[in-house]
């Protein structure tokens, strides 16, 4: 094996870990020779390392709760439709604005399919946000809403509206949770990165950069705010806080591991013959001690070792189960 086929493999070896959850599923075209499979995923992990170091901006997909009856759903959509002012979308791509808009996509939804009593006990929609930072195209954004509905909501009635007077550019998708086909829609936490990660994609289709790379593999420890919070900020109602933190040990766990990956990464990169790849290792490195989990974990707590005393080798902070070695990130 060749210098460069040892760095493809740690980094594939590496990156999965860091970029793609292990219960992802992925449908792949038929398997090339092993050397040119190495090769392109190796030149995938490359481009998400090189995202997230140079910290592209990052999607947020977030479920912000769901009608459990026709009441309730219908107040949903006068709300994210402003009571019929801004266009609300459907999944046939028809727009309408009005009340009476309003008021006639609910009855499809009460009818189509199962009824839909006025009030019930289990949810019959989910609200969905499909968010970028201030600054994003919110038409481009829109077009990439709606392909990523087209593809992770096929089968199901959904309708969606954009914000754009807000600061940060955002679409509002609420979700008839039963299929025309029976199955309901019920999101698990792997179900919703691959969300991000599509939503991630449809974006840069259309020239938008984003990324969709976990919080444990940025080494952040931030919660989402919730919608009450957003709400309330929005309208100016809300004095300033600091967004709460995963303090938990899982929490902690997850993002020790992260830093390990980060430093094989590193490591390897720098040992390239490539000068793009040392350049690459470099920033990984500037990255990582600038991440949250470093600075709280180690730089607060004194166990990263100074540029003049470099001997240790461990990664994991105290309290934190080391499972293998790792390379020393403190330069």
């Amino acid at each position: 094996m060749t210098s460069g086929q040892h760095i493809d493999g740690v980094l594939v070896q590496w990156g999965e870990r860091l970029f793609y959850p292990g219960n992802r599923i992925v449908k792949s075209a038929p398997l090339p020779r092993l050397d040119a499979m190495l090769r392109r995923k190796a030149a995938v992990i490359r481009r998400r390392i090189e995202a997230t170091v140079r910290r592209a901006p990052q999607v947020m997909v977030k479920v912000t709760g769901g009608g459990r009856g026709m009441a309730a759903i219908a107040a949903h959509f006068r709300y994210i439709s402003k009571n019929g002012k801004l266009e609300i979308e459907d999944d046939r791509e028809v727009a309408r604005t009005g009340k009476e808009a309003v008021r006639d996509l609910a009855e499809q939804w009460r009818y189509g399919g199962s009824l839909i009593p006025e009030e019930g006990h289990r949810r019959e929609a989910l609200n969905i946000m499909l968010s970028m930072p201030a600054g994003t195209n919110a038409a481009l954004l829109q077009k990439a809403a709606r392909e990523f509905a087209q593809t992770e909501l096929a089968g199901h009635r959904y309708v969606m509206v954009l914000h754009e007077h807000q600061a940060n550019p955002h679409v509002h998708l609420s979700v008839r949770a039963e299929a025309a086909s029976g199955k309901r829609l019920n999101p698990r936490k792997a179900d919703l990165q691959r969300w991000r990660e599509t939503f991630a994609e449809k974006l840069r289709g259309w020239g938008i950069d984003a990324e969709a790379t976990r919080q444990p593999s940025r080494g952040e420890s931030r919660n989402f705010e919730p919608l009450w919070r957003i709400k309330a900020k929005e309208e100016g109602r809300l004095r300033a806080v600091s967004a709460a933190t995963t303090t938990g040990r899982a929490g902690t766990q997850s993002r020790a591991d992260a830093m390990v990956s980060w430093a094989h990464i590193m490591k390897a990169l720098a040992a390239s013959e490539v000068a793009e790849d040392r350049q690459l290792a470099e920033r990984v490195a500037a990255f990582v001690r600038g991440t949250t989990f470093v600075r709280e974990q180690f730089v607060q707590g004194s166990k990263v070792p100074s540029r003049q005393h470099r001997p240790s080798n461990e990664l994991s902070p105290p309290g934190v189960g080391r499972s293998r070695p790792s390379p020393d990130i403190s330069r």
